[in-house]
């Protein structure tokens, strides 16, 4: 399948090949249900997806899953060698990092705003000294680089039948979203890595600090208060996916079926946190594989019928790549 998604997209450098497979293997292994929902689009733009993808998986791993004895200075030299490699790749440099590579070709093609490759990294970096978040407005301007400017980066790769900038705001708020379902999900792995994304005002609230966490996962034992803030985190959350969902008619009607199945998916893993009882402190809350595979059914039904109906779709333009933008640091 992916020699027919590479040759679809119009990639034939066998190197730039190997890339993408690259970056195809990174979103199967790690990011199922984003890869299940990605099998939905035409195959000739999934590539730019896994490359996406890709690029951002290789950048949270050198902050969260570093080589082992490397300290936070590593890690912050690291993601600046990183950054220094995708500002010679689009400027159309070699780069010796296939996700860079591959990146830089999707970026090209599909002429995608450089600032929010910088922006990404800029919250990558924060994850290596900042700890905690005070306040909801506190975490919303993390997230603008570590998720809203995913949405962003993948909306042209998606298409839209409205101006472009009309579905931004959707596109970004999506990405908060399934972000904000991974910190609900993942609060006692966070906090594993010494982090608590949840917003403290929030967790006060309800009476909730780090660490009466701490001692619920280490002891095992709920604490109501826990189960209560999380349901408010849950609420959250479900209040920006409303956010995101008109943007959902703006797509391109053959990339729908795909950010629909993704946009359920991931709102299912906060159904799922609920059944179990607020407790990801101690277990981590998974969709049921009836419910994926009845989600997935549906959108790919959904998926063929827009196929059908939709006009051949134009390749994406390969451009080359121009020098870089002014990016912030």
């Amino acid at each position: 399948m992916t020699e027919r998604e590479l040759t679809a997209a119009g990639i034939t450098d066998p190197r730039l090949r190997a890339d993408y497979a690259h970056c195809r293997r990174l979103n199967a292994r790690h990011g199922r249900t984003y890869f299940l929902a990605t099998r939905l689009l035409p195959a000739d733009r999934r590539p730019a997806v896994h490359a996406l993808y890709g690029f951002a998986r290789h950048a949270d791993d050198l902050v969260d899953h570093p080589a082992t004895g490397s300290s936070t200075a590593d890690r912050a030299r690291a993601l600046s060698a990183l950054h220094r490699n995708l500002q010679n790749g689009l400027r159309g440099d070699p780069s010796p990092e296939p996700v860079v590579r591959a990146v830089a070709h999707t970026v090209a093609a599909y002429d995608i705003d450089h600032a929010h490759f910088a922006d990404f990294l800029t919250a990558m970096r924060m994850d290596l000294v900042v700890t905690d978040y005070p306040t909801y407005a506190d975490l919303r301007s993390y997230m603008h680089g570590s998720a809203a400017v995913i949405g962003l980066q993948i909306l042209p790769v998606l298409g839209t039948v409205v101006p472009r900038h009309e579905a931004a705001p959707h596109a970004a708020a999506l990405g908060v979203a399934f972000q904000l379902t991974n910190f609900v999900r993942d609060v006692g792995e966070d906090l594993d890595r010494g982090r608590v994304y949840l917003p403290a005002d929030l967790l006060a609230a309800h009476g909730v600090d780090r660490a009466l966490l701490r001692w619920s996962r280490d002891t095992g034992r709920p604490d109501t208060r826990i189960s209560q803030a999380l349901a408010a985190a849950a609420e959250l959350t479900r209040g920006v996916y409303r956010e995101a969902a008109p943007g959902l008619a703006m797509l391109d009607p053959v990339a729908r079926p795909c950010m629909r199945t993704a946009f359920v998916l991931y709102g299912a893993i906060l159904d799922a946190v609920r059944e179990d009882g607020y407790a990801v402190l101690h277990r981590r809350a998974v969709v049921s594989r009836r419910r994926r595979a009845a989600t997935a059914l549906g959108g790919l039904a959904r998926s063929v019928a827009a196929r059908l109906t939709a006009r051949p779709p134009a390749a994406p333009r390969e451009r080359t790549p121009q020098p870089a933008q002014k990016e912030s640091a």
